[in-house]
């Protein structure tokens, strides 16, 4: 996506030229942000024999949080080229004062709506007699609004309560929509598990936290539900933070991330300027809504950064990458403790560049400053050996013979992190499902322990059994199955992975 950060001034000329106008862009609190307004006075080329058939809404219809905001479009169409302004008004007189729609289309809804649906209206200021309504689900925002209890711990202190964690894969972060700003929360959330009878539910997590997982990782992509000015949609935050709630409910510890956004979040020099403009104001968002939570949730910066594509990507990244992932991570450092409430203290994570486990990836990494003293962890993801744990060939593993690889990861994330007073968790492991759980079973328990003995818990990869790998090393297209749970029936198809699992974390 080379040609992303150009995109909104070429189109921008394109719709001028044809004489098209959308409504001002949303404002910011930030003073830096970037500018997308867009002129809404293309009126003055319309035809004065120009004549409105008809108006059009984008969205039609839309989902908004209490407390959150939209800002809608509209299209006058007509012959003659009609002038593009509207007037736009809320029909229910009953709504609450501080829901407003204002001259651009940004619809804000109070706090306090009591109204669980409105009626948005664009009325043609050329025609009045011509206009279109869109109706507007209005749903709760569950995040909390009083500050939580806050264990001020450290990192190490926290990470040595994590017995061993699970990630929501294949959910949050399912990418690559036409358009994630149109689609349904619940079609966003299982695209990629085979249709909403996956959607997350707390009797998933119930179910977890019964079987021994005291931890989980929610990966979320959030590229695909952000405006021209990087404005996440409320629906959406409402969304993951119902699921972050479900794994509050069960006491379970908690990563938090941003997941398949390396289309925007750029390490290469030519981009970086813009790709940390929007990093910080994605997380600014995040950090702000979660900000009450206690100890227990922590903030993720970044999955697997790199650049797709280079010759670098899975080597341990170039020294103009490693730079730039460093001012990501304290970026993130300075815009999470700058959104206050629990967050001044709140333990962070980041990740190694791909978080990979190659020793260039490890040196190239530095902590970032923080006013909290002690509460950064390292991340690190290592699917070793990869032909066993991945969709490569080999489907024996034997602790007698094929430790090695995973002897080495130990040992550089020991003597670069936890013996510097870094601590570490493995946020992805896991092998996949070629019909030899044995195997799988004796793997999971054997890295478990190891991991165990250096101090880092281990976070199985989950991604709901129906992934497919394009670049696997089985072939393109051949299956990558990490599930340990149906995420529809709740019932646990590999029990000798669990038991092995649990067995190597010492949970009983």
């Amino acid at each position: 996506m080379k040609n992303f950060f150009k995109l909104q001034s070429f189109v921008i000329a394109i719709l001028l030229a044809i004489g098209l106008s959308f409504g001002a862009c949303v404002e910011s609190d930030d003073d830096n942000d970037i500018d997308n307004d867009i002129d809404n006075d293309s009126d003055n080329d319309s035809d004065s024999n120009a004549k409105v058939t008809g108006v059009s809404i984008s969205p039609s219809s839309a989902t908004i949080a209490k407390g959150g905001y939209w800002v809608f479009t509209t299209t006058v169409n007509g012959t003659g080229n009609p002038a593009q302004t509207v007037e736009w008004s809320i029909n229910e007189t009953d709504k609450a004062e501080g829901t407003t729609i204002d001259s651009s289309g940004k619809l804000i809804v109070a706090d306090n709506e009591n109204l669980t649906t409105i009626t948005i209206k664009a009325v043609s200021t050329a025609d009045t007699s011509k206009s279109r309504t869109a109706s507007i689900t209005i749903v709760n925002n569950p995040a909390y609004t009083t500050q939580q209890d806050f264990e001020d711990i450290t990192a190490t202190e926290l990470v040595s309560r994590i017995k061993v964690g699970w990630n929501l894969g294949n959910t949050f972060d399912a990418t690559n929509f036409p358009s994630g700003l149109t689609s349904s929360v619940s079609y966003l959330e299982t695209a990629w598990l085979g249709g909403e009878s996956r959607v997350t539910t707390k009797a998933l997590f119930d179910t977890l936290k019964n079987k021994g997982f005291n931890a989980v990782r929610i990966p979320v992509s959030w590229n695909k539900v952000i405006d021209a000015d990087y404005h996440i949609r409320s629906d959406w935050m409402a969304r993951v933070t119902e699921v972050v709630n479900y794994a509050v409910a069960n006491d379970m510890y908690i990563l938090l991330n941003t997941h398949h956004d390396d289309n925007i979040f750029k390490l290469t020099d030519a981009y970086i300027e813009q790709s940390l403009i929007i990093f910080g104001k994605i997380w600014e968002q995040i950090a702000a809504n979660f900000k009450n939570y206690d100890e227990k949730l922590i903030f993720e910066a970044l999955n697997e950064p790199r650049t797709e594509g280079s010759p670098n990507e899975w080597i341990g990244g170039s020294a103009e990458e490693h730079t730039n992932l460093n001012k990501y991570y304290q970026l993130f450092v300075n815009t999470v403790r700058e959104t206050g409430g629990n967050n001044d203290k709140r333990i962070l994570q980041i990740n190694t560049y791909a978080a990979s486990r190659e020793q260039a990836a490890i040196n190239g990494l530095a902590i970032p400053d923080d006013t909290a003293a002690d509460k950064i962890i390292v991340s690190i993801h290592a699917y070793v050996p990869q032909r066993f744990a991945m969709a490569g060939d080999t489907t024996t593993w034997t602790a007698s013979s094929s430790t090695n690889q995973i002897d080495t990861v130990m040992n550089r994330a020991k003597t670069a992190f936890i013996d510097n007073g870094i601590p570490v968790i493995f946020g992805e492991f896991g092998a996949a499902n070629k019909d030899n759980e044995e195997s799988r079973a004796l793997y999971a328990k054997t890295y478990i322990e190891k991991a165990k003995a250096i101090g880092a818990p281990c976070f199985w990869w989950d991604n709901g059994g129906l992934a497919v790998n394009p670049n696997s090393l089985a072939g393109p297209g051949q299956p990558e199955n990490f599930d340990l749970i149906k995420r529809d029936t709740l019932e646990f198809p590999f029990p000798a992975i669990i038991t092995a699992i649990m067995e190597g974390a010492g949970v009983e």
